[in-house]
């Protein structure tokens, strides 16, 4: 696989494309209405940011020496030698910069209030692994990715559309955000042991083990509480199309039970060869909820608004 393709972890960008489906689909106005110029553009600047968090994490981990060989996730491309720091850099800037243009883009025709939000949105790109104090290693990754590949990109897509807040685009925006912040979760679930050696105090090495595992359980199952909720406010049933992506959800959930060792009541688990492959697995199962949860999702909300 080509290096940069891989640094920037696509099984990591249903994050940047549900909200936007999501958001689009809770516009107020029937589908055949719907600006995809506009809709288009909000797309680009999420997956733009996305693979920017993930270059900018390469990067800043790599140089800190947090990722290391006893490292079992997916390699990392600056750690590795696989691509250079200064190449990383670069590749981080242009990502930067095409959400930065776009962005822009869209503020001509939007507002212009919406570069205040990029350049929010941009700022929290870099601190989350970069600078003196990195959010992510004070355990606050996780609220950052609810606020932003949840509750901004999801309203944000509609605003784009509507040029309003509404009301069915923020609630369906909490399951979207928290399922993303599932996909967090089981990254950092994994990478417990040597991100504690690293000094790297993520949620997860806060909360330890077991209670990482409530939390990813919790935040993957928000869908049942929520899809409910938005076919109530609708008056439709169309969101309750989301429930056919629950068995992704059960999968993920088998996975992590089976490989966290503090989960299991007798303490047995898989052994330490086989988490890291198995926390990778659970991470595609998460990415592939996350995807069939946010389209059928945008499908029944779209329904509604025809």
């Amino acid at each position: 696989m080509n290096v940069w393709v891989e640094a920037a972890r696509p099984r990591t960008l249903p994050a940047a494309i549900v909200p936007v489906l999501v958001g689009t689909a809770a516009a107020a106005r029937p589908v055949a209405e719907l600006d995809w110029v506009r809709a288009g553009l909000a797309l680009l600047v999420a997956l733009a940011l996305q693979v920017a968090v993930n270059y900018a994490n390469d990067l800043f981990d790599g140089l800190k020496g947090v990722d290391t060989e006893a490292r079992t996730g997916p390699r990392r491309a600056v750690a590795s030698g696989l691509a250079s720091p200064a190449g990383m850099r670069n590749a981080m800037i242009g990502a930067l910069a095409v959400a930065a243009v776009a962005g822009l883009v869209l503020a001509v025709l939007v507002g212009w209030e919406l570069l205040l939000v990029g350049l929010v949105a941009m700022l929290a790109a870099l601190g989350y692994s970069g600078g003196r104090r990195p959010y992510a290693s004070r355990g606050l990754g996780e609220v950052s990715v609810f606020v932003f590949f949840g509750l901004v990109a999801t309203v944000g897509s509609q605003y784009v559309q509507d040029e309003t807040v509404g009301v069915l685009a923020v609630v369906a925006a909490v399951p979207v955000g928290a399922i993303a912040t599932a996909l967090l979760v089981i990254n950092n679930l994994r990478d417990i042991p040597t991100d504690e050696l690293a000094g790297k105090r993520t949620l997860a090495v806060r909360l330890g083990e077991r209670r990482t595992v409530h939390l990813f359980v919790g935040l993957l199952w928000s869908g049942i509480v929520f899809a409910p909720l938005l076919a109530f406010s609708m008056q439709e049933g169309g969101p309750l199309l989301a429930v056919l992506a629950f068995p992704f959800a059960g999968r993920a959930t088998g996975i992590v039970h089976a490989a966290a060792p503090s989960a299991q009541p007798d303490g047995e688990a898989l052994a330490d060869r086989q988490r890291g492959p198995a926390m990778i697995a659970a991470l595609g199962a998460t990415a592939r909820y996350q995807l069939a949860f946010g389209v059928l999702l945008a499908a029944g909300l779209a329904m509604g608004g025809t």
